[in-house]
């Protein structure tokens, strides 16, 4: 059983994969070419924005946002502690000081209650991560960044397809940064990334940034970075494209059905220690599972019996950023942030794919039992 399983669903697009692939081998423009502008309008459309501008990784699009608002030395930006370790980078390698604030326990996403309280003169940004593939609260998020005159910066690298009151992720603010790294939602066959917003003038800032700061062939008014998406990346995702609504309504079914299977299966256990937490989505959002994570009691007892029982399995993340050690001069030791430190120490993710047939989910949901209750 794959953890995720990209060679089923290549056998569905291979066909119009290695068209497109040929033809950017046949008119060799590897750089911008035209398949990229197609990609960028496509995503656009999908996603509500004005503007997309495409860019080498969902890494690069975090630091591109965050060049274009002069974000630097000196200045604050808030954000989640409980996330991959390029969303705090970015913000310190911008310049900038990554002020983290704790998670809500149930979507494990930024708890917008704590965020202004964190609030100072220096900060400059909110960069709320929609983790797991569920966007944060975005109106509660945005009403505190209006109020205090700061944009919000979604860090959407998990959940690109998914929607919050209607909207998609990457059109909830001002500016949605997602990752087409190959195990996401939408993947390329390498490192790829988007940018989103429906600012005019913030979206040519952003383009010439991608491109060493150029708006002209030699021009360069701004620092900037090579940020550029492949334009065969662009072809796979041009391909990709074409079947993703139908895998994003096959992740909502395949994690419903998860989380009833296990709910079903541990629904009469009494013992704390003994139950599974499956995750939980508001009410105003859908989630496309870029992880299917559940909290347990003792993850290493069950990591080794899905292991021993053949279900692969994964922990997105053990160490919130706060106990990194490139973050130590922050000075927030252990209990600086007890709700992600709590949930680091509990979360396993388990098989999610949108070609899991429901004979695999059987067999994990039953391995899960063994290993729980074992």
């Amino acid at each position: 059983m794959d953890f995720i399983d990209l060679k089923t669903q290549y056998r569905r697009v291979q066909d119009s994969v290695n068209a497109r692939i040929r033809t950017v081998l046949e008119h060799g423009q590897y750089i911008l070419g035209a398949e990229t502008v197609e990609l960028e309008n496509k995503l656009a459309e999908y996603v509500g924005a004005k503007h997309c501008i495409g860019a080498s990784s969902g890494t690069d699009t975090l630091l591109i946002a965050l060049m274009a608002y002069g974000i630097g030395q000196g200045d604050e930006v808030i954000t989640s502690p409980f996330t991959f370790i390029a969303t705090g980078e970015m913000i310190a390698l911008a310049g900038a000081k990554p002020v983290y604030v704790d998670i809500d326990a149930r979507t494990y996403n930024l708890d917008p209650k704590l965020i202004e309280k964190a609030i100072t003169p220096r900060t400059k940004a909110i960069m709320p991560v929609s983790l797991y593939g569920q966007c944060a609260d975005m109106d509660a998020i945005n009403a505190i960044a209006r109020k205090h005159g700061i944009p919000v910066i979604e860090d959407a690298a998990q959940s690109f397809g998914a929607t919050y009151k209607g909207k998609r992720s990457c059109a909830v603010s001002e500016v949605g940064s997602t990752s087409f790294f190959p195990s996401k939602p939408l993947g390329a066959y390498g490192d790829g990334g988007a940018l989103f917003t429906d600012d005019d003038a913030l979206a040519k800032v952003m383009r010439e940034i991608r491109v060493h700061g150029q708006d002209r062939r030699y021009h360069h008014p701004r620092l900037g970075i090579n940020g550029r998406l492949d334009t065969l990346q662009a072809a796979v995702l041009l391909a990709k494209m074409e079947i993703f609504p139908d895998e994003v309504e096959a992740r909502i079914r395949i994690g419903a059905r998860y989380s009833q299977l296990i709910n079903e299966a541990f629904a009469k256990e009494t013992d704390p220690a003994r139950k599974v937490v499956t995750p939980y989505i508001a009410p105003d959002c859908t989630s496309v599972y870029a992880q299917y994570t559940v909290e347990v009691a003792d993850r290493a007892k069950v990591e080794q019996g899905m292991k021993a029982r053949g279900v692969p399995t994964a922990v997105h993340y053990p160490v919130p950023l706060h106990l990194q050690p490139v973050f130590a001069n922050l000075g927030q030791g252990v209990g600086s942030f007890p709700i992600s430190e709590s949930v680091g120490n509990r979360v396993i993710s388990l098989p999610m794919h949108p070609y899991l047939t429901e004979a695999h989910q059987a067999q994990v949901v039953a391995a899960l039992k063994e290993s729980v209750q074992g």
